[in-house]
């Protein structure tokens, strides 16, 4: 049995809905995570996505900002969400994928959207970075994020961590810039490492190789300078890391009419 899942920071679902329908219609991943859906869970446009096929809908939403939905054509089994530094602001939701979708053994899916942390990497004087650091801390320390070694797992999502010197389009310049500065890199490779995850799409497009799956709207032409940065992560718990067969990012999203600065990852297993 073979499932694609996708992870997309779309950057507010309605304004971006067509955009979304025509990368469903080229690629129809099996489950399809999204995060900064902007939208509240009363306003989400089930009826669209049901019409291509997504029946399975678990969302955390709000009005105007962050938002996590996952998007199945295959049932789930349930659905939970986690709030993180005591604030319900909606960056988590998970599912678990069993018999009803086909599957033997049960997949656990967590779809995060991690604080970006504002400009100023100081947590003295930026809230806003003392946030994501105590979420990444927080991360650590959940044990749903730590798999048994016989589990099958999968965590994705915008974690807006570029952890890999590899992962920017300058390590040097880009040591003090919120999303690669040490802390962060460290954070998030301490939580990967505690949890036992391994880097789908670094597993398959390993270093030194650069890869992006952000660029700034602040880019006047974002091809041309291609000063990217990869924020955007797929990760699978050992007992799935062999079963993942191909990793695609799709970086024509990116110059799409009314585009999101994210673009589309989709990992493909083999179960």
């Amino acid at each position: 049995m073979q499932i694609t899942v996708t992870t997309w920071n779309i950057n507010s679902v309605r304004y971006r809905i067509d955009l979304v329908a025509k990368f469903i219609k080229a690629v129809r991943p099996d489950v399809l995570c999204l995060q900064e859906t902007k939208c509240p869970d009363d306003a989400f446009p089930r009826k669209r996505f049901k019409r291509l096929g997504y029946e399975h809908i678990a969302l955390n939403g709000q009005k105007g900002y962050h938002g996590v939905v996952v998007l199945s054509r295959l049932p789930f089994e349930s659905t939970a969400i986690r709030d993180y530094c005591g604030k319900s602001d909606c960056r988590h939701v998970a599912i678990v994928l069993g018999e009803r979708a086909g599957l033997k053994d049960p997949i656990t899916l967590h779809n995060f959207y991690v604080p970006a942390g504002g400009d100023i990497p100081d947590p003295a004087v930026n809230a806003k970075f003392a946030h994501k650091l105590s979420f990444l801390d927080e991360m650590h320390l959940n044990e749903a994020l730590r798999p048994a070694p016989s589990a099958r797992a999968i965590m994705v999502g915008d974690l807006n961590v570029a952890p890999l010197e590899c992962d920017v389009w300058s390590h040097k310049q880009l040591l003090s810039v919120v999303s690669h500065t040490p802390i962060e890199c460290e954070k998030l490779l301490r939580l990967q490492k505690a949890g036992g995850w391994v880097d789908a799409v670094r597993n398959k497009v390993p270093e030194p190789t650069k890869l992006f799956t952000w660029w700034s709207y602040r880019s006047p032409d974002w091809t041309k300078s291609d000063r990217g940065r990869r924020l955007d992560h797929i990760w699978t718990s050992d007992k799935l890391a062999d079963r993942v067969s191909a990793i695609g990012v799709v970086r024509d999203y990116r110059s799409a009419r009314r585009p999101s600065d994210h673009v589309p990852v989709t990992a493909t297993l083999e179960l």
